[in-house]
Formats: structure tokens, C-alpha cells, sequence
């Protein structure tokens, strides 16, 4: 069987790199954790929101790297001299990637009560219509 690809279609011209965006973020693996919410808060703006219960400000960090939206967190087991009977609550790492469309800007982040949340906008897009001139060869 033939792998389709944006290149196979004659009329998809200039898409390549969407289909790198498409490829990279199928292979990113972002795991179920921590889980997460996108809700769209107006026409033009969305909010990310993860829970992060146990981690500090100082235990995340949010980057944007290639118009993709990364997330990490990591904690320090501060475990020491303790001896657990049970632990269920883990200090655990992750990285949550989103790939951005062009025009869409990180805002602020905040954390309350245990949840990071993101704020993203998308710039409202021009109208634009332009006349190709033909000459004569």
C-alpha cells in the first residue's frame, strides 16, 4: 500500500510544511498525563488548562519552539529520610506539546488551586484579494 502524502495531491502546492507539523506531532507521544482542556474563551482566544496538582511555578516551564507549544514539568524528589508506606503520589516529569497555526500568540500563563492555564489568541485574519497582471511573452 502507497503512503499518501500533501505531495500527492497537484493542487496542495506550498504544504510541505504542514505535513512536517502533521508528522512530528503523531510522533510526539504526549501521553495522558497530566490531563488537559482546550476551551475556546471567545471567537478569537483559547485557553489551555492542565492539571499540575503538586508542582510549583518553578517546577514548569512554557516554551514555544517551532510554532509548537511546549509544556514540561519537573519535580524534585524530596523524598529523603522518609519511608513510605505507600506512595501513590509520584514525582513525576512530562512534556504536553501543541502545535500552533500561524497568527495564533501565547499569552499569560497562571497557576490556581493545581491548574496551569495557558492563554492563546489568534489574530483575526485579512481579507486580502489580489490581481495577477498578464503580460504579453
Amino acid at each position: 500500500m502507497t503512503k499518501l502524502t500533501l505531495a500527492s495531491y497537484p493542487h496542495m502546492l506550498g504544504f510541505e510544511q504542514l505535513e512536517r507539523v502533521l508528522q512530528r506531532t503523531a510522533k510526539a507521544g504526549n501521553e495522558g498525563y497530566p490531563p488537559f482542556n482546550i476551551e475556546q474563551t471567545s471567537e478569537l482566544s483559547y485557553r489551555i488548562t492542565l492539571a499540575v496538582a503538586g508542582f510549583s511555578e518553578q517546577d514548569l516551564s512554557i516554551t514555544v519552539e517551532d510554532r509548537q507549544l511546549v509544556i514540561r514539568g519537573r519535580q524534585v524528589d524530596d523524598s529523603g529520610d522518609r519511608v513510605f508506606l505507600h506512595r501513590g503520589i509520584a514525582a513525576r516529569q512530562f512534556q504536553r506539546s501543541f502545535v500552533l497555526a500561524d497568527g495564533v500568540d501565547v499569552g499569560e500563563a497562571v497557576m490556581e488551586n493545581g491548574l496551569l492555564h495557558v492563554d492563546l489568541t489568534q489574530a483575526k485574519p485579512e481579507s486580502v484579494v489580489r490581481t495577477i497582471k498578464i503580460r504579453k511573452g
